[in-house]
């Protein structure tokens, strides 16, 4: 019988994973997975657990949580040597962007379901100088809220919750001078924040970059500039129509590679987010290491520019 380790933080999003967990063992051992369970419960347990487990054990490795752990479980695997094991997604968390973009239900019978008749993509990831992420790396104005909100707060508001948060930091934010470069292009400019988005969305906004792929090679790189607030509300409002990537204010661009630099030292605004964690402090290099993690995805999976797991030995991409 096949392996499955499954890796659940009890304490994500609304805490009622556990009362779901028997639903997904059950779809795992009637996929022929012999499941083991971690529950982490404290800070860096994670990464512990990972670092401890054999090379080649697992056949496939589960997270459930939000993205919060989903980065703290990518980045042990990348260390520690278990990046070519298929990793699946449960989205228990608050906000779950990357599942979302994935098209992961929150609903466990359509999860298990789904994740059983899964296909293997394989996934680009960034690198953030040392850090990995999945889903995004960004600086600036909203992007450590979810490290500010409080745990109760989330559990009882959700999404709110950040919404709350972030309305509070705008009358006290100041921007940030930063040298942004490119693979082609150098530029100067004050920002409110930035973005290197792997995959179209994140902080609940899910179709920033529409056609947005996890699988070309490219991040999709969104500054806001600095301007008055009362034009930020009136950006804001192009942002929700999905209609401001040509706006004046927005610097937009593709690439594989993105440098930012501090041009004037700020302590407020210095640390990066890497998937709703603390990031690496500016100047931060961040690169597209492209196709490196096997993802366990729906069937049904719809992704632009996306390719299914195939080689020499399978047949078939299905996993579960």
């Amino acid at each position: 019988m096949k392996k499955l380790k499954l890796i659940y933080n009890p304490m994500s999003g609304d805490r009622l994973f556990k009362s779901s967990l028997d639903t997904y063992v059950a779809a795992f051992q009637q996929a022929g997975f012999e499941a083991h369970l971690f529950r982490s419960d404290a800070v860096g347990d994670i990464d512990k657990h990972i670092a401890a487990m054999p090379k080649g054990f697992y056949d496939a490795i589960a997270v459930s949580g939000g993205d919060g752990t989903l980065n703290l479980a990518l980045n042990a695997l990348m260390t520690h040597g278990h990046s070519a094991t298929p990793l699946a997604i449960i989205p228990s968390g608050t906000a779950n962007d990357f599942a979302s973009f994935l098209g992961i239900s929150k609903s466990a019978e359509k999860c298990a379901k789904a994740l059983a008749r899964g296909e293997i993509i394989w996934a680009d990831i960034g690198l953030a100088n040392e850090t990995y992420f999945i889903n995004v790396c960004g600086a600036g104005l909203f992007t450590h809220i979810s490290q500010q909100v409080d745990e109760g707060m989330k559990s009882t508001l959700g999404k709110l919750a950040y919404y709350l948060k972030s309305l509070e930091e705008i009358p006290n934010f100041q921007p940030i001078s930063v040298r942004i470069t490119n693979s082609t292009t150098v530029m100067e400019e004050d920002i409110f924040l930035f973005l290197a988005l792997n995959s179209a969305g994140t902080g609940g906004f899910d179709k920033l970059v529409p056609d947005a792929s996890i699988s070309d090679g490219l991040f999709d790189f969104i500054a806001f500039r600095a301007c008055p607030i009362l034009d930020l509300g009136r950006l804001f409002i192009k942002v929700l129509k999905q209609d401001y990537l040509n706006d004046d204010g927005v610097i937009y661009f593709r690439d594989n590679y993105v440098k930012i630099e501090l041009i004037s030292q700020t302590d407020r605004y210095d640390s990066c987010d890497v998937d709703g964690e603390w990031g690496p402090k500016l100047p931060v290099e961040i690169r597209n290491l492209h196709k490196k993690v096997p993802l366990i995805a729906p069937y049904s999976l719809n992704l632009v520019h996306s390719t299914k797991f195939h080689d020499n030995q399978h047949q078939s991409s299905n996993i579960l």
